[in-house]
């Protein structure tokens, strides 16, 4: 199992404190199994390995945005042993055995056995490890059932329940500045916070923002004509969930601003949102993508699944039509139709095998008498062609006359007659006009 806890900061001098709410709205981009536990939030992410591209991109993806947000995150393969290894000041629990991990962690890691640290301390346990190795049926019958509840889910011996987080329908958030801010352009790096909470809550929704708008207080030794604060709104040309977009445009507009007084709070608002058109992932062109189209969604089929997935017909120069197109797996060099070869027009569709006709009267017949409309059109060549058989090569030399005949239930056809010498003089049925 793969969880995450995201742990804010404690210290207030390290980094603004975040609103647990807000920060698990921003993790439910990621997984619908949030929840706020304590001072932290946990993901459980197995479900959402596949869909992010594997546990590698995804771990990338949490990381990343766990940084710009300036909150500690810990990996482990329960919620509780994240939690605890959080606290602990570590980040990846999964490089090392959740039993050797926890074993080593003090007795405060985990709420549940912190309650009882006097106690257990008595009777010389100091570790969770050492917590461990009592027997069970003292500790039932000393402390309460949540202590080994707790240290049960931890290790992975028992399944772990939370009151999973909803998303909510608007986004609003607020964050409190490390100190106060005196210059409009300053309040960006607390807002850049606040914007990537508002993308993560987009994310999850798939909406795009037209417009949000950012408050800021001012602190409380301001003067009566300063006001409580202001508020700037900010509108978007098209609907984006882009946080650099955002901060761009939020840096423009903070330049022309001037504070009444100093700002010690920030609030954000997702005031108009739009549904957001999401990229197809289908192997097929989509005809409403005005921007689609067949090369693109071949060169798309070739990058995901390998070149070899992708055949491409090869027009050559060659009289005999089964041996006209090739299909290749390679990229073609776009040759030209060859011109000038055949006198009569070509079938939509080729046998693989030419298929013998019944005679009747020295005439072929194929679903009733043919009517030969047009030809002949002789066809000789294919001596260079060679097919092994046995332990000897057949050569692939061919000498045809071809016609244009006409069937009364079956249509135009594409049919032959055999000239080679020593070869028994026979009609082929070889291709069908659509």
């Amino acid at each position: 199992m793969h969880w995450a806890a995201l742990l804010p900061p404690q210290c207030p001098d390290s980094a603004s404190p975040i609103d647990l709410q807000s920060l698990a709205a921003w993790a439910l981009q990621f997984t619908p199994r949030v929840a706020v536990v304590e001072e932290a939030v946990l993901l459980e992410l197995e479900a959402s390995l596949r869909l992010f591209g594997g546990a590698e991109d995804l771990h990338a993806l949490v990381e990343a945005g766990a940084r710009e947000l300036g909150v500690h995150l810990a990996w482990a393969a329960t919620g509780l042993a994240a939690l605890a290894i959080a606290r602990q000041g570590l980040a990846d629990g999964l490089a090392h055995p959740l039993q050797q991990l926890l074993d080593s962690l003090p007795l405060e890691r985990l709420s549940a056995v912190a309650r009882h640290q006097a106690t257990l301390a008595r009777v010389g346990c100091r570790t969770l490890g050492q917590v461990r190795a009592l027997p069970r049926g003292g500790i039932a019958r000393r402390f309460d059932k949540a202590l080994l509840e707790a240290m049960d889910q931890a290790y992975g011996l028992r399944p772990e329940t939370y009151a999973w987080e909803m998303l909510p329908e608007t986004f609003h958030a607020r964050l409190e500045l490390m100190s106060r801010v005196e210059m409009a352009p300053a309040l960006l790096f607390g807002a850049r916070r606040l914007l990537l909470m508002m993308a993560g809550w987009l994310r999850a929704r798939q909406l795009g923002a037209t417009a949000f708008t950012l408050r800021w207080c001012h602190d409380s030794m301001r003067s009566r004509d300063a006001g409580k604060g202001g508020e700037l709104t900010i509108r978007t040309a098209e609907p984006t969930q882009n946080v650099e977009h955002l901060a761009r445009l939020l840096t423009e507009h903070l330049a022309k601003v001037e504070l009444l007084a100093p700002a010690g709070d920030l609030e954000l608002l997702a005031a108009e949102v739009e549904p957001m058109g999401q990229e197809s992932r289908s192997l097929i062109p989509d005809p409403a993508h005005k921007g689609a189209s067949t090369r693109l969604a071949l060169e798309r089929i070739q990058a995901r699944l390998g070149e070899a997935c992708i055949r491409r017909p090869q027009l050559s120069a060659d009289h005999r039509l089964e041996w006209m197109q090739q299909w290749s797996a390679a990229e073609p060099r776009r040759p030209s139709r060859p011109q000038g070869l055949h006198e009569l027009p070509l079938p939509t569709w080729v046998l693989e095998t030419p298929l013998r006709l019944v005679e009747r009267a020295h005439r072929p017949v194929y679903q009733g008498p043919l009517q030969l409309l047009l030809g002949p059109d002789r066809v000789e060549g294919g001596w260079w062609h060679r097919e092994e058989v046995g332990d000897g090569e057949l050569p692939l030399n061919v000498q045809r006359d071809y016609w244009l005949a006409r069937s009364e239930h079956a249509g135009l056809l594409w049919v032959f007659q055999t000239r080679l010498a020593g070869e028994e003089t026979a009609w082929f049925l070889h291709g069908h006009y659509g």
